[in-house]
């Protein structure tokens, strides 16, 4: 069905068929931009479209960890892209507060549970094109709606930070 869209991509435990959503998602748990990818685009490639209009620190999965994207976000937008190592890397230190917000990362897989469990994106048996991107765009929307969304506790980290 969508042998010409979708691909055959990696995580990290196994091979897939399909799409990536990429997410920006605030402090409140708002989204702030989304890009849909095929399964074999590379995690850092839709970054500098992802980020357009936004500023200060971006927390990420290690999937975005790269030296040129870092240099590059921090020179043309102002951003400061903090992520966590992978193993192989030499560690450098980190200020306590941005250590503590990056543990706070594990907020963006709640905000991906919902949508996969409660608004339903996840789904293996589309009949179109229209209706998969209809039914994501769907859960997209009734996420945003939700009144009570998952959040980081800004003023504990601010305050442990100083």
């Amino acid at each position: 069905m969508f042998e010409h869209l979708a691909t055959r991509g990696k995580t990290s435990v196994d091979w897939f068929f399909g799409f990536k959503l990429h997410l920006v998602v605030i402090d409140r748990g708002e989204l702030r931009n989304v890009i849909l990818t095929s399964g074999n685009i590379d995690d850092r490639t839709p970054v500098l479209k992802l980020l357009q209009q936004l500023f200060g620190k971006v927390f990420a999965d290690k999937g975005y960890v790269s030296q040129k994207l870092t240099q590059q976000l921090l020179q043309t937008a102002g951003i400061q892209l903090i992520t966590k190592l992978k193993r192989n890397m030499k560690q450098h230190l980190l200020p306590l507060g941005d250590r503590l917000l990056l543990r706070k990362r594990a907020i963006i897989e709640t905000i991906i549970d919902q949508l996969k469990n409660i608004s339903q994106i996840k789904h293996l048996c589309h009949r179109s094109p229209v209706n998969c991107f209809v039914n994501i765009l769907g859960g997209l929307i009734a996420y945003c709606h939700q009144p009570k969304k998952s959040s980081i506790a800004l003023d504990l980290v601010t305050r442990l930070a100083q």
